[in-house]
């Protein structure tokens, strides 16, 4: 630390406000706001922090500013305006690889409709962001179908309709405008329709049905039975929409339900839009992280980056999976900046609410792996899942050839044990090994690692070929000790190998007491069970197949005079010991010749005599 930051850091104030700290070139990279700043800045250079992302950080901060502000609430807005700005590398961001699209309302007597990637601070009004660009087509289709908004591009102005500068195109003539350019409808009306359009981009379709009924009784009223009609279309369409958007909440209350899936860098965020009870939209947006993924972190980085937003709408509730660091002051600010009471809820029981953040997580997880998908093929043929397993594992060598080993016994009998191999996340079944244990008596799981072991790496020794990268073993510390003391004894140094236990799925490596935590939608984690279970299915299938022939054959071989080969080229030829015993004499001559067929014959029909 310089003598410059270590006085800075004896100086601090005990206020709210906003601190920076740069790197030796002076770059801003990570902006923080405090309560109180003197206590939330010092704490990142205490001796007891362990977070990777904030030693890491600390280890490159070389001088620190700060901005003390009246208010918690203000260093918020603050901090937000300078991680736009500076996009630090230490703090959560919303990714911009693309300008979502908006639906924009022009500021003009007669607006115009229609999608842009530009905002202009004119007076317009915009919806958005819209993450997928197809439900944005799909709401200008619905506003062109049901309301008569032009699609001229050019300026209509009371002169220029006075002059008669403009004639009626095609789309006055097939009834998808009123005609404004000449008069021929009013701009107080078709304002008017424009207010209801906003409506329904607000998810307010509700409220804008009870307003259109009320309407077409007032034309029925008046006689005007055209204009109830136009009226009684309009509801019908919107009608039609609303139903089939699903209700989702029966208290209709306007709530956005945000959740996330992150892994390593890489963290995507689901927002399902909820209004008047009904899913109105749902958006998707990336986040770039440095080090560590804290999901308070995420949450309050995200809440405040995507309100932040002059033409986002902020609902009544927020609903989240885990409670943000600053909860009240972005509270406190979400209610400054809608002018209503907002509710930021965490549900803990099981509900509408936890189903809804429940399906917004799978959204984000979908998301997720499909950006990891892109970003597989962007870096080359090398599957997302070992690079992965390579980080949550601290690897010294990507792990492109895996073995797995597994055993499988029944109280001790007919133990065998089985090996399948992974390249590049794929199995590869030419592979794949079986062995019968041989020197192990009874159910000893440990001793028959050690034993498959020996006999797997000495013949790989005996041969010279080269180890896997990484060697898997289905178990915990026991099965692992004993596969590591295995490869000891054969004079094995240079190796990579874990213990997958079964019970909470988690990974053992040599010399830690501890297991290593790889979270759950980890796809290195995945991947580790995929081996897993084919290490099983292959040790089971290969124990079954010799307990079976075991115990198909015993009674066969219990015949005098009838040994292997006979009773297996019976079994090949009538299929079960229970068809044997049905067939004829005759027929069992055909197969094994008459001497080896009187003595089968002979025996079953003499155990029917005592039956």
């Amino acid at each position: 630390m310089n003598e410059v930051l270590e006085t800075k850091l004896n100086n601090l104030p005990g206020k709210p406000g906003v601190y920076q700290f740069f790197n030796d070139k002076q770059n801003v990279i990570y902006v923080g706001k405090a309560k109180i700043l003197k206590n939330r800045v010092r704490s990142y250079f205490h001796s007891s922090v362990t977070s990777a992302k904030t030693v890491a950080l600390v280890s490159k901060i070389a001088d620190v500013e700060l901005i003390v502000t009246a208010s918690e609430v203000e260093a918020l807005i603050l901090e937000n305006n300078l991680i736009k700005k500076f996009k630090p590398r230490y703090n959560v961001t919303l990714k911009d690889d693309k300008t979502y699209p908006f639906i924009k309302v022009t500021n003009e007597p007669f607006p115009q409709i229609y999608p842009t990637r530009k905002i202009y601070r004119d007076g317009s009004k915009y919806f958005g962001p819209y993450t997928d660009v197809r439900n944005m087509r799909a709401s200008l289709r619905a506003i062109n179908q049901i309301f008569r908004i032009r699609s001229c591009k050019f300026a209509i102005t009371k002169e220029a309709v006075e002059k008669k500068k403009f004639k009626l195109c095609l789309d006055y003539h097939i009834k998808k405008c009123d005609g404004p350019c000449e008069g021929l409808i009013s701009e107080s009306a078709y304002n008017e329709m424009v207010n209801e359009v906003i409506k329904m981009l607000k998810g307010k379709t509700a409220d804008l049905l009870k307003e259109l009924r009320k309407k077409m009784e007032v034309y029925v009223g008046e006689l005007s039975f055209e204009k109830a009609a136009g009226v009684r279309d309009k509801i019908r369409q919107l009608e039609s929409i609303a139903d089939k958007q699903k209700v989702v909440s029966d208290d209709f209350l306007d709530r956005d339900v945000i959740a996330i899936a992150y892994e390593g860098k890489d963290v995507a965020s689901s927002i399902l839009n909820i209004r008047e009870g009904k899913i109105s939209g749902k958006k998707e947006f990336r986040l770039s992280v440095e080090g560590g993924t804290d999901p308070a972190e995420i949450y309050s980085a995200l809440i405040k980056q995507y309100y932040t937003n002059d033409f986002v709408d902020i609902p009544n509730e927020i609903v989240i999976e885990t409670e943000p660091e600053d909860l009240e002051s972005i509270t406190e600010w979400l209610t400054n900046l809608s002018e209503h009471k907002i509710k930021i809820t965490i549900p803990q029981r099981e509900s509408k609410l936890k189903s809804l953040l429940k399906m917004s997580g799978e959204n984000a997880l979908l998301q997720l792996k499909e950006w990891q998908l892109q970003k597989m093929k962007k870096e080359g043929s090398v599957p997302y899942a070992l690079s992965a397993l390579q980080r949550d594992l601290r690897l010294k060598n990507l792990p492109k050839k895996i073995v797995c080993f597994d055993n499988s016994n029944l109280q001790g009998s007919d133990a065998v044990a089985s090996m399948v191999t992974f390249e590049n996340g794929k199995p590869k079944k030419s592979e794949y090994k079986k062995f019968i244990i041989k020197t192990v008596v009874g159910s000893d799981d440990f001793a028959s690692m050690h034993e498959v072991l020996t006999r797997h790496f000495t013949k790989l020794l005996e041969t010279k070929q080269a180890l896997p990268d990484l060697i898997m073993v289905d178990g915990g510390k026991g099965q692992l000790s004993s596969a590591v003391d295995a490869l000891h004894q054969l004079g094995i140094s240079s190796f990579q190998i874990i213990g997958l236990a079964k019970r909470l799925e988690e990974v053992f490596v040599p010399n830690e007491s501890e297991a290593v935590v790889i979270p759950k939608t980890s796809s290195s984690l995945k991947l580790l069970q995929r081996l897993r279970d084919e290490a099983h299915r292959f040790a089971i299938t290969f124990h079954r197949l010799r307990r079976d022939k075991r115990t198909i054959t015993t009674e066969l071989l219990e015949i005098k005079g009838i040994g292997k080969s006979i009773a297996e080229k019976l079994l090949k030829e009538f299929g079960s010991v229970s068809c044997i015993k049905t067939v004829s004499i005759e027929n069992l001559d055909k197969v094994v010749g008459k001497k080896k067929a009187e003595l089968v014959f002979n025996y079953f029909s003499s155990v029917k005599e005592k039956i």
